[in-house]
Parts: C-alpha cells; structure tokens; sequence
C-alpha cells in the first residue's frame, strides 16, 4: 500500500511516495550528508507533539548545517507521518531504512508506534535515538542499538506515586489507561510502585487510543470511590476527563506522565483541578544555564512565541547526535555513534546536568509540573 510521506529536508519541504522492502541492509557511504529518519504524529489528537519535537531539532540542525555540518557533511532530516498508528510507523520506517538508506532513525514518537517497529530494530541494527517514549523494552540492555536521553516511564510511576501517597496522603488511587502498549507498560510501572506502600489501584478504566470515549471510563471511576487518578493517554481526551468529572462533582488529584505535554494537556483543561505532571527535561523558561538561553534565542530566531518542554527536548536530542557525531569519522558508523551518544551520560556537562541525578545513583533525573487554577 503506498502511503503519503511527508520528507522534508530542514527548510525544503518535498512530497514522495512509496514504500522500500528490500530483504537486507546495510551501512551506506552517506559522506557528504547524514540521513536521519523520524515517524512521527503531524496530524490527529496526538499531533502537537510530533510537530513541536519535529521542530526542535530541525532548528538545531538548520544551526548545525549553516555552520559547515558535521565533519562536512549536512545533516538531511527525513520527517514522515504516521498519525500515531503503528501500521503507519511499520511502514514509514522500512522505508526510512530500506528505500532511504538513512544512517539512524532519531525522535520516533510514542509507545505502540517504537513496539510495533522492534521486529525491523532487530534485523536491520540500525541506530534507534532519543526514542519519545519511557517504554521499559527501550531500556532493556540487550538492545544495544536503542539510546535513550529520557527517564523510562518507571521513573515517572516512581515519582507520582510517592506525590501521590506520601505528599497527598491518598490510598484510594485510580488508573485510568489508553488501551494499547503505552498504557500496559506505564500501568505495570505504577503498580510497582504502589505495591511499595501494600497498595493496588482500587479501579483500573480504559479508553481507546486516539478517541474521546471517556464517559464509561469516568462512571467507573467515579463509582469506585477513588480520590486520586493517574493518567495515562494523550492530553485531548485527558483534558475531556477532567473537565467531564468537574461537571459531575467529581474532583480527584490527578497525575501524568511527560508524554502528555503540561501545557497542552493545562490548557485543555477549563476547572479547578490538583494536577501534577512528570517531566523529563527542566522548563527551558526557568532553567538557569547557557543552553536555555542559546535555546530560547533561536527560538526567537525561527519566531516561535512560546517555546515549550518539547521543542526543548528535540532540539536537546538534536543537540545530542550532533556532538556525539561530531568525534566519528564519515562516513558514519554504527558503533561509533552509539559508542559517542552513550559517552554523553558520563562526559557532557550539559547532558549529565540535565538527565542524570548524581546524587541518586545516577538515575535520570524526573521534574514535575503543577496546574494552576484558571
């Protein structure tokens, strides 16, 4: 089946069709330019955060090839849409690796969509990067080819969690979950959790990814008495919860993990709520070091009024394979780019500052954000 990607060189934008399937592959001579492939949401519930972290690093890699490239060589971003579909992401990624012959696949974005693909990791080797999701089959060590920058999504049940009972006091905690891959793997992280205070959810409710059919959901809730609910979806229909259960007389602390972006998950909602949500880089508004400012002023540069945590994390993961590329030979390898990414944790200052809590047996570092009464 062909399938309308969109390929768009940094600032050029083309349309192609067509879909690669060739039985083998391997690294290519690419010693003048450097192709990166990213399936991403541009379109549907989930499209806000696609576009954003799309933006982000091609933004710094705009920087990058103004300045001569990476040894030389440009760097192509090669940016294809799936809707967050997981049939799409198969397709656009055996493309991406079969048709376009890029050297890494770099900022795919959700749970369902990176599980989907594992199949094609596992033949192909090829380089997977700064994947946007904290799925624990991306931090299984036996997959050398994943690198991770983010905290896995335990982090973040670990983070809530504690929020929840020992600075909230609550023990009447709820899940309400998107039903695919996603949900699983961060409800298995919160039930972990919870099992550390001899507690387990009083009701778990489900809804369908990329809908709003949250009213079942939200009844079973409801009439399971619980005070606290943990999120897990997108922030459309998360927003349509919390404003339904308002309407209802309905008002639990909530909590969620940093796929759903804060800001568009607090500017969906229109009542007064306690939320809390986990984050995986600081506030590029208030964080007080050089690379903020260098980040909000090229977002000022590229006339983007209102920088947010996900340009900040693209254009971080950006900045991330162009430093680790930068002490490999062209043309690029494998190995020494995995090798250099991973050298980022111990050696980059900005890196370490960032993701890695020293003072916490250098676990990634997890930061929170709170809804304010509107």
């Amino acid at each position: 089946m062909n399938a309308l990607r969109i390929i768009i060189h940094l600032s050029i934008a083309l349309i192609a069709i067509g879909l690669g399937q060739p039985l083998a592959f391997a690294e290519q001579d690419n010693s003048k330019v450097i192709k990166l492939g990213m399936s991403t949401a541009l379109s549907g519930p989930a499209q806000n955060i696609g576009q954003q972290l799309y933006k982000g690093s091609s933004i710094y890699f705009n920087k990058v090839n103004n300045a001569g490239g990476i040894n030389g060589a440009q760097v192509q971003l090669l940016v294809a849409n799936d809707n967050y579909e997981p049939k799409q992401t198969v397709n656009n990624t055996r493309t991406f690796i079969y048709s376009d012959k890029v050297d890494a696949l770099f900022g795919a974005m959700g749970t369902p969509t990176s599980h989907a693909i594992i199949p094609l990791l596992e033949q192909s080797k090829i380089p997977f990067l700064m994947p946007f999701s904290g799925a624990s089959f991306l931090h299984d060590k036996s997959r050398a080819n994943i690198f991770n920058l983010r905290a896995s999504y335990n982090d973040e049940a670990a983070e809530q969690i504690k929020y929840l009972v020992e600075e909230r006091k609550h023990t009447k905690i709820g899940l309400f979950i998107q039903a695919d891959e996603f949900g699983l793997y961060v409800e298995s992280g919160l039930r972990k959790e919870l099992t550390k205070y001899d507690l387990s959810p009083i009701k778990v409710a489900r809804y369908q990814r990329n809908s709003h059919d949250v009213a079942s959901a939200l009844n079973a809730l409801q009439a399971s008495g619980v005070t606290a609910i943990c999120l897990v979806g997108t922030y459309a229909p998360l927003g349509e919860f919390i404003n339904s259960a308002h309407a209802k007389n309905f008002t639990p602390d909530y909590t969620s993990v940093s796929f759903v972006p804060s800001f568009d998950l607090f500017d969906e909602v229109t009542t007064p709520s306690h939320i809390m949500v986990t984050e995986i880089v600081p506030n590029p508004l208030t964080c007080n070091d050089d690379f903020c400012n260098e980040f909000l002023a090229d977002m000022q540069a590229n006339k983007i009024t209102k920088p947010n945590r996900l340009h900040f994390e693209g254009y971080i993961n950006a900045m991330a394979f162009s430093r680790a590329a930068a002490n490999c030979k062209l043309p690029l390898k494998h190995s020494c780019l995995l090798k250099e990414l991973n050298s980022l944790l111990i050696n980059d200052k900005i890196i370490k500052k960032f993701f890695i809590d020293t003072k916490n047996k250098n676990k990634r570092n997890v930061y929170r954000s709170y809804y304010v009464n509107k």
